[in-house]
Parts: C-alpha cells; structure tokens; sequence
C-alpha cells in the first residue's frame, strides 16, 4: 500500500513538473511571435487590421486563465490523494479490527467446546451403560454424546470402541466373536461369519484378536477344519456347493488369522495353554494326513493356479508348524496350484520354500505362465535370472501366433474365443508391466492398439451377427389364445379373488446360474489360462474387497 501511494505521488509531481514548465516557456514564446510578427509587418504590401498589442493581451488572458485552471486541478488533486490515504488508513484499521474479532471469537467457540466436551467425559464416567443406552434410544441423550456413539458403533458392527480418553476406567463389553472364542465355539464361529458376510471387513481385523482371547486358539482353529471335507456336492452346473466353499473359505481365513496372530508378537503373551503344544501339532499332522490324499490327483492346469483345496492344505503345515513332517518335494509339488492366489508369497516364505523358487518358476515357465513368473521373479528378487520384459514378449507372441495359426481351420465360435485368449493376454501383460513399472522397457501405446483393433473386430462380427438373426413377431393381442377383453368390471366388493391372469402362447423359465465361488488371486488380469469370470474372495467364501495385484 505504501509502495502504491509513494509511486502515485512521483508520477503526479512529474506531470506538474511538466505543466508548470510548458506554462514558463509561454513567455519566451510570446517574444518569438513577436520577432515574426514585426517581420510579417515590414515586408508585407497590406497594412494588418490587428495590432500586436492586441494580439500579445489576448496570449496573456489565456496563460492567466491556464494557470488559474491548473492551480485548482492542482489543489483538487491534492484533497482527493489526502482522501484516499485517510480511506486506507481507516480500511486498515477496521480489517484489524475484524481478524481480532474472530480470533476472540474462535478461542471463546474452543473454550466452550473444551467445557462440553469435558462435562460430557464425566458425565459419561459417572454414567451406567444401562442408562446411556436408554437415553440414546429415547432421544433423551445429549445430542453430541449421542452421535459419539452412533459413530462408534458404526465402525464395526461387532467392535466396541471406549470414547473416554482414559481407557483404563472403561470396561469394553466383549463382541461376539470374542465371546464365541471364549467359549472354544467352533460351529458357532462358522455360523456367526456366514451370517456377517457383509462385514467381513471388520470381521478379518477382529479374528486374531478374538482368537487371542481363546483358552485355546490352535485347538479352537483345529476344531473348526472338521468338515473340511464333508463332501464333494455339486450342483445341477457341475459346480460346487456354495455352502461348502464358503465353509472351506471361512476355515482358510481362521488359519491365516492365526498365523496373523503369531506374526504380530503375540505369542510371547499367550499363556501356557493358549500356545503350540505338540499335542495340537500331533493333532493336525492327523489332519494333513487325511487330507493329503485327496490332493495325489490335483490338475494344477486345470485349477489355473487358484486351488482352494492346496492352499488350505499349506495353510495348515505353515500355522501349525509340521512342515517338517512332510516331504519338501512333494509339499513343492503344490505350488504351482496356488501361484495365482494373493498370500502365495508369504506362504511359500513361511513354508521356506524361497530356495526352492528358481525351481518353481522354471516349471510355470515351461507350462506358459510368464505372467506369473514375472510376479514371483519380483517378490523374490530373480529378475536378473528371469528377465521381465522378454518374458512378456514371449508370452504375447505365443498367445497372438496360436490365434493366427489357428484361424483358418477354426469355427467362427472357435476363433471369437481364441480372440479373447489374446484380449486378455494384452491386458494381462499391460497390467503386469504397470504393476512393475516396466515402461520405459516395454512401451504400452503398442499393446492398448492393439486391444482397440480386437475389440472393434469383436463389436462388429457381433453386430453382423444380430443383423443376420430372423426378427420373429409378437403374437398380437387379438390371438384366439388370449382371453376376451372385459370391458365392464362389477363392484369391487362380489370379488373375493384376484382375476386369473390372461394365458400366453409359451410360458418362459428362468434358469439362474449357482455363483462361482472363487478365491483371490495373485495376479488381477486374466489372461488364457485363467477364466475372465474369477472374482476375488477372503478364506469364508464371500466376496471382498482386495488388491488384485500380486503382492511383492
């Protein structure tokens, strides 16, 4: 502001400079006029009518009249510059003012806030739960306390959180999962997660907690791999029975949360009956032993590397600790079933098994999987034995040469299917490079054109196809298999039934399909060797919400 006023004031000297400058010279210019004028008169044949005397008044009266008329802007100009420096001075004055006003106003909001705050705090101290969960239900609760604890329950449909800033004077009523696990309850631990499967969110971060509150955890988790195998129903598709992948789901997530539990440091603080005995460790070699043999004759390729069955069954070496039990080429042998699932890993890590990776991966590399061989080289730092990019390379050339090879001697139904083969290849290895950054190496604008190609080929033979299909007619409403029109209805009060509904010439049935059950993958992408329909799903069977890339 400063700056702004001192500048103004030097550009309105200089233009008075200037003004009062040109005004002084008016008199020397009035004696030049006059030399010419003399000049004029002496040379000139024609007497002038004017005078010079006359002409020098009338010169005279307007540099009077300039300078009275500047002497007034000039004084004018100095009342407005006095002005406008009183108006910012005062606009200053009173912007002080507000922002003082509003830090006052703002510390006595604090304050005030403080005071509730702190009143609630004792009061709720001094408070049963009873009553305050009368008082919330009847609407007579203070309306912060209130919300305070509608916000509380909302983050966990089962978890109680204290709001009292001194946690040592408040009890925590135990959820329900701590109760179950208390209780030793297995089947109603089953139960209580397919009930929830909503909040299977919350429910995964309260297991190992709650498990830690078990007299037992490894017993409790053992008891509830019973039924593991209870049998192979399917359904009318040939699918699994939902109910038990869902059980089979729910024993994984148990185990991995005891795994969780232990990873944490916990078991330095469980008692001597809550840890690892070799009793539960002789248990559950019973239970490795059982279920080995249904997994002699599992099809790795055909379980794509997302097997629930070998998962659980390395699950379960890794949290009970017998991995000793069983032999190392055979527990690796498993592997390359669960290469596509998310904790693969941690899991091969826990099973130590990181020396044996080099091994492993050539075998998925033999059988065409470079997308999984890419994720695993990166977790376990093999990059430079397993190079990314040629692999990527090799896997898309493959995938585009067996579509063209193929496409001559292929159905159009054959050849749309080898289509979406390489669709997913593209998009299966776009994601892996942007998972691993590997653009600079491996350029994407190539592979996104080429996906643009596809899908318009793919969008056009769908169009031709529905343009060559027969357009059949509705039957019109006037067909003898449609029932007279009525055209005058009684009162509603004689009928004691709804009217029978008008008869159609077919009667459609809708068959829905059963939901495939599907367990997390390692890798998002789908790519041939994986079906575009898997979806992602925590140890219970539901659907949840994970990273769909491999972890690294």
């Amino acid at each position: 502001m400063d700056g702004f006023r001192s500048q103004s004031r030097i550009y309105s000297m200089a233009d008075t400079q200037s003004v009062v400058t040109l005004i002084d010279s008016t008199t020397s210019k009035l004696q030049q006029l006059q030399q010419a004028f003399s000049e004029l008169e002496s040379h000139s044949a024609i007497s002038l009518n004017l005078k010079w005397k006359e002409l020098e008044e009338h010169f005279h009266g307007l540099e009077k009249s300039l300078k009275q008329r500047f002497d007034e802007l000039e004084d004018q100009e100095k009342k407005y510059v006095t002005k406008v420096i009183e108006t910012q001075e005062m606009l200053e004055k009173q912007e002080t003012a507000v922002v003082s006003k509003e830090l006052a106003s703002l510390e006595r909001l604090q304050e005030q806030r403080d005071a509730v705050l702190s009143s609630l705090f004792v009061k709720y101290r001094t408070s049963s739960p009873e009553l305050i969960a009368v008082g919330v239900s009847t609407g007579m609760a203070d309306p912060i306390l209130k919300e305070n604890l509608d916000d509380t329950a909302a983050k966990s449909g089962s978890e109680y959180v204290c709001p009292i800033e001194d946690e040592i004077t408040c009890t925590k009523p135990p959820s329900e999962l701590i109760k179950l696990c208390e209780e030793m309850d297995a089947e109603g631990l089953h139960k209580f997660i397919s009930d929830n499967r909503k909040n299977l969110s919350s429910i995964r971060e309260e297991i190992p907690v709650a498990l830690r509150s078990a007299p037992s955890p490894f017993s409790l988790v053992l008891d509830s791999l019973k039924g593991f195998y209870a049998g192979e129903v399917l359904g009318f598709n040939g699918k699994k029975d939902g109910s038990l992948l869902g059980l089979r789901r729910t024993c994984l997530m148990l185990m991995e949360s005891l795994e969780q539990l232990l990873a944490n440091g916990v078991p330095d603080s469980l008692s001597d009956v809550q840890i690892l005995t070799p009793d539960i460790k002789e248990k559950a070699k019973v239970v490795a032993i059982d279920w080995k043999p249904k997994l002699d004759h599992l099809d790795t390729e055909a379980s794509s590397g997302n097997s629930l069955e070998a998962h659980a069954f390395l699950q379960l070496l890794a949290t009970f600790d017998i991995v000793s039990e069983f032999d190392q080429d055979e527990i690796c042998k498993l592997i390359p079933a669960v290469t596509r699932r998310r904790q693969t890993v941690e899991l091969c890590r826990s099973l130590g098994l990181s020396h044996k990776m080099p091994g492993l991966i050539e075998v998925l590399l033999n059988s065409g999987r470079q997308i999984e061989v890419v994720s695993l080289a990166y977790a376990f730092k093999l990059t430079e034995q397993f190079a990314p990019v040629p692999l990527l390379k090799s896997y898309l050339k493959e995938a585009k040469k067996l579509s063209q090879v193929k496409a001559g001697s292929m159905s159009p139904g054959a050849q749309n299917e080898m289509n979406e083969r390489e669709l997913s290849a593209l998009k299966a290895v776009i994601k892996c490079i942007e998972e691993h950054k590997l653009e600079d190496q491996y350029p994407v604008d190539p592979l996104q054109n080429r996906i643009l190609q596809l899908e318009k080929a793919k969008a056009d033979k769908r169009r031709a196809a529905e343009a060559a299909k027969p357009q059949s007619k509705r039957p019109r409403a006037s067909g003898s298999l449609y029932a007279p029109r009525v055209t005058s209805m009684p009162d509603k009060s004689f009928y004691h039934a709804p009217p029978e509904r008008y008869l159609y010439p077919y009667d459609r049935q809708y068959v829905y399909a059963a939901e495939a059950h599907h367990p997390p993958l390692v890798n998002s992408a789908p790519y041939p060797a994986i079906s575009p329909t898997h979806a992602s799903y925590y140890g219970n069977g539901y659907q949840v919400q994970y990273q769909t890339a491999y972890l690294h």
